[in-house]
């Protein structure tokens, strides 16, 4: 008897989170493999290079983001401690230690490592870093958490790379490093939105209802819940969804938790500070929201989850939404005359869509043979009007996004900054 669509798409489901979780468990293996490559490079090198190299501190450098890489899996092993919250088993064969993985892949040529693993971008990428912007998942044939062929998963540099920009994620939303990148995206939002309910009372809020999709780790939703609005995520990535879990249920405290964002890359540095210095986070407390609070994230492709009339959790849908907040979100479109479609359709009349983003088309140029529409800024807004939006308050906001603080190179986005009110 075949299989029903719903079953193949829960198994393919249940494969891709397995292999997300693999890709977790494997990080250390991974990176300490990556700088292990720089030790033998070391060796490639006459006897005279490799001692200015040990006197300049080199091999000192290494040994210590050994020690960062296995204080950051220690701190991605809580996010996936609990990783049923998506209703699938995760299979026991990808607990294998990571340690006993890197040596068993790779031969340390060098004595000061070998002893380090006993202890317990920055990119170049123009990538946003919401990880499921991609849309990949594993090839199908394959068991949870296993290649096609039967053996155990190994995840790609893809893989690794949303995992690496989840990391950074947490910088931009949640520590007081990334403070300076929310303020310049999320305070413009913030402030547009109040502005446009400012006829109802503060204390009143809560009957309004805000949609922020593509929400990633969240702090954007949660910044507009703690302004007393009803407020909602959207997030599609698995990497996203086990993070914003983690710190939104699992994280009490201010700084709790500390990272090393930066020893995946070693160009453009200014020094060794700007490569190991570590982060602590969060800046607030997830759990401080009023206990009144309505504040929740559901999981999902957007146009999958809000493009239906109909919805199957319950929840209003069509024109009872006052607000949708999108920030470097649009871009991830394949066809942008339905997601503003849907969004028009979801708003209230009168509700307003605040956008601020750049336009770099996700889909552009894509090997998989996808549907990309790519309009430029002038273009997207004619297309608001005619679909029935009345545009205001435009600018142009520069930003960075997960920037590097301390590298010599920093990507600047001059984002396209506006409200757009649903016409009556």
């Amino acid at each position: 008897m075949p299989r029903s669509f719903e079953q193949e798409d829960i198994e393919e489901e249940q494969r891709h989170l397995a292999n997300v979780i693999a890709t977790f468990n494997q990080y250390a293996s991974y990176s300490l493999s990556a700088n292990n490559r720089r030790r033998k490079d070391i060796y490639k090198l006459p006897r005279g290079d490799q001692e200015l190299l040990t006197v300049l501190g080199y091999k000192t450098k290494l040994h210590e983001v050994d020690e960062a890489i296995i204080a950051n899996d220690k701190f991605l092993k809580q996010i996936i401690a609990d990783p049923e919250i998506f209703g699938h088993d995760v299979d026991p064969e990808n607990e294998k230690n990571e340690e006993q993985d890197y040596h068993e892949q790779e031969g340390i040529q060098d004595s000061q490592a070998s002893h380090s693993h006993a202890h317990d971008d920055p990119s170049h990428s123009h990538s946003h870093g919401h990880g499921g912007h991609s849309h990949s998942h594993a090839a199908s044939g394959g068991h949870a958490g296993h290649s096609p062929s039967g053996g155990k998963y190994r995840p790609t540099e893809n893989d690794v790379d949303k995992l690496r920009s989840t990391i950074k994620q947490f910088v931009r939303d949640w520590s007081e490093e990334g403070k300076g990148e929310r303020n310049l995206c999320y305070e413009p939002m913030k402030q547009a939105l109040v502005e446009h309910f400012a006829h109802v009372p503060a204390e009143e809020r809560s009957r309004l209802r805000v949609l922020v999709p593509g929400a990633g780790l969240c702090r954007l939703a949660w910044d507009v819940a703690n302004l007393g609005f009803a407020c909602q995520g959207n997030e599609f990535s698995h990497y996203m969804l086990l993070a914003s879990f983690f710190i939104l249920n699992r994280t009490t405290k201010v700084n709790e938790h500390t990272i090393y964002p930066y020893i995946h890359s070693f160009s453009n540095l200014t020094d060794k500070n700007a490569l190991l210095r570590p982060i602590s986070f969060p800046d607030v407390s997830p759990s401080s929201l009023p206990s009144n609070s309505n504040f929740s994230l559901v999981a999902g492709d957007f146009e999958e989850v809000y493009g239906p009339d109909d919805y199957e959790y319950g929840e209003p849908q069509a024109g009872l939404w006052d607000a949708i907040l999108t920030c470097f979100f649009i871009d991830t479109a394949k066809n942008i005359v339905n997601y503003l479609r849907i969004i028009h359709r979801k708003l209230a009349p009168g509700g307003v869509w605040i956008n601020m983003g750049p336009l770099l088309w996700h889909w552009e140029n894509n090997s998989s043979g996808d549907t990309s529409i790519e309009l430029n800024v002038e273009e997207l807004k004619e297309l608001a009007r005619k679909i029935g939006f009345e545009i205001c308050d435009e600018r142009t906001i520069d930003t960075t996004y997960t920037n590097n603080s301390q590298s010599m190179l920093g990507y600047i986005y001059h984002t396209a900054f506006f409200t757009a009110t649903k016409k009556a």
